[in-house]
């Protein structure tokens, strides 16, 4: 059922370095030209460390495993294409759907296909507040149940990040710290939240990965901070996200649709700094993800 590219096919078949990349952050998750720029650029990471890129995304009805630049492009350009988690796979495929893969829907895909490594900006994770108390991400029971190291900055600033920790303690999943010992929380440093492990090296990383998978376990969530001088205010941005959520309080936005949504408000209200934050950390997830690759 799974298209492949060639390159990526040959890759594989070599037992080359892969990594996984996802589409909604094209689709659904940058404004155009940023979402195109930021595809290219995350590829680009990866190839400059030796390793291959391969985006995810559903064409057609098909689960593609790397696109070219023409279909990045499509993708970037296209108004309405679908956004697929793990659930909606079936239903893009048996109705000929285009659509962008999440977190959850891509490491499912990337598994089939024997790719173990996969970057992404942040996880989904709870929600916040009590009008959202059960809407929690397919992301973190996707991550509990397949082998996948997802190489990421931490949860995303706008959900509830304590509770979503949590949710992975009490499913077996390593939540590793790169270079930190604290989790990252996405456009801003840090959350304050421990992590379980730290590591300092791509070796190390892929050594935990390689011992956790030895052991029967399944996705581990290697959390790299975002670059300092990028990072936004904490004050700042916590203004800017709760006047996001009355936003969305009073538009009625929630499920799949309210990530996209408070991501949005977000860049008008910090005045284009979240988007620029989130091109680069894409970027910095995509190299570090290719690192941890190679040495696996």
């Amino acid at each position: 059922m799974l298209q492949l590219h060639p390159e990526v096919a040959a890759a594989l078949q070599a037992k080359r370095p892969v990594v996984a990349l996802e589409s909604t952050l094209i689709a659904h998750g940058l404004p155009l030209p940023l979402n195109l720029e930021t595809a290219r650029a995350a590829e680009a990471a990866v190839r400059a460390e030796g390793a291959i890129p391969a985006t995810i995304a559903v064409l057609v009805g098909r689960p593609t495993i790397g696109l070219s630049d023409r279909e990045l492009e499509c993708l970037a350009r296209n108004e309405h294409v679908l956004k697929a988690s793990r659930r909606d796979l079936a239903a893009a495929i048996s109705q000929g759907s285009t659509a962008a893969t999440t977190v959850a829907a891509t490491m499912f895909l990337a598994y089939r296909a024997g790719i173990k490594v996969f970057a992404t900006g942040g996880i989904g994770g709870a929600h916040r507040g009590s009008s959202h108390e059960w809407d929690v991400s397919a992301d973190l029971l996707e991550i509990a149940r397949t082998p996948t190291a997802v190489v990421c900055a931490g949860a995303k600033s706008i959900l509830d990040i304590p509770r979503t920790l949590e949710i992975l303690e009490t499913h077996g999943v390593p939540v590793v710290g790169y270079g930190t010992s604290q989790f990252p929380a996405f456009y801003v440093g840090t959350s304050g939240e421990p992590v379980s492990t730290r590591v300092d090296t791509p070796r190390q990383a892929a050594q935990l990965c390689a011992i956790h998978w030895d052991l029967g376990g399944a996705g581990v969530v290697v959390a790299q901070p975002l670059a300092p001088e990028l990072a936004i205010d904490e004050a700042e941005f916590e203004s800017a996200l709760q006047r996001a959520e009355e936003l969305a309080e009073e538009q009625g936005v929630q499920g799949k649709a309210l990530t996209p949504f408070l991501l949005a408000r977000l860049a008008e209200l910090t005045q284009g700094k979240s988007p620029r934050a989130n091109q680069a950390l894409i970027i910095a997830n995509a190299r570090l993800a290719a690192q941890i690759a190679c040495n696996l």
